[in-house]
């Protein structure tokens, strides 16, 4: 089951929100974890037990591994020596089967048919455990706060990635009203049309030219069918984030925000800090500081960088284009960093401050190829044409046209909406009487589509 399907839409979530609704504030996570563990067994019925034997083994892990009291005395202090080598060698076994798990399922599993979400609730887990060690987190106690933390419908399958310190208050108490759940339902709305009337739509040029076969697409093509696969990929997972936001809103908790207009950046570094920003700032606090982050000199940081890009790439598939893709990034970003170190900015004003948008909007499009396609020899062509150094086969010179002619109207409404335009306009509106008709009618389009062309799966999906 995904969020934008007619299932969800209008069964499974109208059902949940009369349950939850009804329930008294002490069994309201009860609730809410059996709501979520149905809407995974919709979903992935045979990886619930894996689900489920990772949030058991985990949730004990967590009880032993908060520091000992500190206490005066010799024989305290040898205990607590004792204690804390111990604690560290549960909180190594504990990551280590937990990765270990999750390189597995990578290696061993096809791509679509990885557990489903396993990559954002592992990281997660990770995130508390390691909270928990360095006592940034105290241990949770309640068996269902821990549960229903892992297993939260709205973030279990593809994020946003929340620390439990995020939530672990609203866990508690929260408020859950009219007023709020209102809130969530337009937020909700609005990731619903990113997704099936931006994503989706703008996904069938991408599906046309791969049909139609790398090798027989002109350049200008080539540059077009990237374009539309960087919005897809954008609105598709923005859509979903959103999705997730409102319906946390719905339920009384405030997720945080996973985009920040990534396309509106002045370089890929700047790209990947307002791009999937759950994901970034896990690694950044988890890896890359760890490491020594910036503080060790460039070289080190190179290197740090290296890793962080390595590992996300690995986070992201097991076949070589991720690998690529991710190497691809680090480079952009280390000859970034070395523009930057030579005082590049300080050239860039007036007319030429345009210069690193247009650049952004030149390289993600071609990073976002090496994502795409997963097959290398595939990948070799579909680059060759964009840059014309592979001689086509059967190339219709006007088949851009053609395309343009199809979908203008929707590379408008892309761009548009990749600029902070309608998200202001939204903020503007979303509570007078026009803007929730418009809603309205969204919503209601949204599920006519949905009806009309079936359920167009988010890639993030199963991707993770």
């Amino acid at each position: 089951m995904i969020f934008s399907s007619i299932e969800f839409l209008l069964l499974f979530l109208p059902v949940f929100l009369i349950f939850y609704w009804l329930s008294p504030d002490k069994i309201k996570n009860v609730v809410l974890l059996a709501g979520s563990l149905i809407f995974y067994t919709f979903g992935e019925p045979k990886y619930l037990v894996l689900l489920m034997v990772s949030v058991l083994a985990n949730y004990f892990t967590g009880l032993r591994l908060e520091q000992m009291p500190r206490q005066k005395g010799k024989q305290n202090k040898k205990k607590k020596i004792k204690y804390d080598r111990k604690r560290k060698r549960v909180f190594i076994t504990a990551v280590v089967i937990n990765i270990g798990v999750l390189a597995v399922c990578k290696v061993v599993f096809d791509e679509n048919a990885l557990p489903l979400g396993i990559s954002f609730y592992t990281f997660q887990i990770l995130s508390y455990l390691i909270d928990v060690y360095n006592g940034e987190q105290r241990k949770e106690t309640s068996f269902v706060c821990f549960a229903t933390y892992v297993t939260m419908f709205p973030q279990l399958v593809s994020g946003p990635i929340v620390s439990y310190g995020e939530v672990r208050e609203h866990l508690y108490k929260r408020e859950f009203n009219a007023r709020k759940l209102q809130e969530g339902l337009k937020v909700f709305t609005l990731g619903l049309a990113s997704k099936v009337l931006l994503a989706d739509r703008l996904g069938l040029l991408w599906r046309e030219v791969q049909v139609t076969g790398f090798e027989s697409i002109s350049t200008p093509l080539a540059w077009l069918a990237a374009a539309a696969y960087s919005m897809k990929i954008y609105f598709d997972f923005y859509g979903y984030s959103l999705m997730a936001v409102g319906l946390g809103r719905m339920l009384g908790f405030e997720l945080p925000e996973n985009f920040r207009t990534p396309y509106m950046s002045g370089s890929v570094r700047e790209f990947y800090r307002r791009w999937h920003i759950t994901l970034g700032r896990w690694f950044c606090r988890y890896i890359y500081i760890p490491l020594g982050g910036n503080r060790k000199g460039e070289l080190r940081t190179v290197l740090n960088l290296l890793a962080v890009w390595g590992l996300t790439a690995i986070w992201h598939g097991s076949t070589e284009n991720f690998l690529i893709w991710g190497m691809l990034l680090w480079l952009l970003i280390v000859f970034e960093r070395q523009l930057e170190a030579l005082g590049a900015g300080r050239i860039l004003r007036g007319p030429l401050r345009a210069i690193p948008h247009l650049y952004l909007w030149a390289v993600i499009p071609v990073t976002w190829i090496c994502f795409a396609v997963t097959d290398i020899s595939q990948l070799h062509i579909y680059l060759g044409r964009m840059f014309g150094v592979t001689e086509g086969i059967r190339v219709s010179a006007r088949d851009w046209i053609r395309a343009l002619q199809t979908y203008w109207y929707l590379f408008g409404i892309g761009v548009l909406a990749c600029t902070p335009v309608l998200q202001r306009l939204f903020r503007k509106w979303k509570d007078s009487v026009a803007g929730t008709l418009i809603l309205v009618a969204l919503f209601w389009l949204c599920v006519w589509r949905l009806q009309v062309e079936g359920n167009n799966p988010f890639m993030y999906f199963r991707l993770f």
